[in-house]
């Protein structure tokens, strides 16, 4: 009978589980900065943060994340 069950994640689920952690902290981040710069009025600083640009990267992220997750689970479902 075998009694030590290998229950390690792959690498790629790991990767992914720590680029979503630190892609959350940016996101704190950015609503933090968004929250002290409209108390104070700074203006410019509001703008940057709502720029386009600013959100395609975000959403470019988001997804790459998510394809990420379902190839590990996809992976992992197969072995």
């Amino acid at each position: 009978m075998k009694t030590t069950v290998d229950n390690s994640y792959n690498l790629l689920f790991k990767w992914t589980c720590k680029g979503l952690k630190y892609f959350l902290l940016t996101l704190f981040g950015f609503v933090m900065a968004y929250v002290i710069s409209q108390v104070f009025g700074a203006d410019t600083i509001v703008q940057m943060l709502l720029s386009p640009i600013v959100r395609e990267w975000l959403l470019r992220i988001a997804v790459l994340l998510l394809c990420g997750f379902a190839i590990a689970i996809i992976y992992e479902s197969t072995r």
